[in-house]
């Protein structure tokens, strides 16, 4: 992988710079990240199909990069998946997927173009580290999912704390959302990034 790339986004600390790093990177993306075992969105989509179930409700993948998880979910069956992303670049490339009925583009942390209670599950991978989308995007991702429905995100061992997510997470339990599923720390690559720990959670909404 070109670590000049992660470590571009990492370090970005405006939506804008994060947004002009992925839109360049989008092109050799999944080339970059696949070759070095990426598997973090392939987890996240049997995940959400594990708890979820046979769903025909509406699917967010939120911060939808280049749609592997949007297609791994097409291709396990379910349908009426929307794509959101804050680069125009990377939605170019999830579209050619065929998976998505849709997208928008959005700064996920500043809030999301949809209505309340309205997606029956979300994923939200690789969108929470250094750089990355804030805290309050879980804040977000709670309003648009309907009493009952599961999301799937994860977060860096190393940094979440330091990032803020600890105080929303625990204001959005019992409150919006339960905590169904904690995962043990996994690397979301398995050839590089030996240092990179994260955990996923599933959550259902009350």
């Amino acid at each position: 992988m070109e670590t000049e790339d992660l470590n571009d986004v990492y370090g970005a600390k405006t939506p804008e710079e994060s947004r002009a790093v992925y839109d360049k990177w989008s092109a050799s993306y999944d080339a970059d990240t696949i070759a070095n075992g990426y598997r973090l969105p392939f987890l996240a989509a049997g995940m959400l199909a594990s708890f979820l179930g046979r769903s025909h409700g509406p699917i967010l993948d939120a911060g939808c990069g280049t749609g592997l998880v949007g297609e791994s979910l097409m291709l396990m069956g379910y349908h009426h998946i929307t794509g959101c992303d804050l680069s125009p670049e990377m939605v170019a490339r999830a579209e050619k997927t065929g998976a998505y009925a849709g997208f928008e583009l959005a700064d996920m942390g500043a809030g999301l173009p949809f209505v309340d209670d309205h997606f029956a599950g979300f994923v939200c991978v690789g969108s929470f580290g250094p750089g990355h989308a804030p805290p309050s995007t879980l804040t977000h991702l709670a309003r648009v999912l309907r009493p009952g429905g599961v999301g799937v995100f994860n977060l860096l061992e190393a940094t979440y704390e330091e990032q803020g997510f600890p105080p929303v997470m625990e204001a959005l339990e019992g409150t919006s959302w339960e905590v169904v599923h904690t995962s043990p720390p996994f690397l979301p690559f398995l050839l590089s990034e030996p240092d990179l720990w994260s955990r996923a959670y599933v959550v259902r909404a009350l």
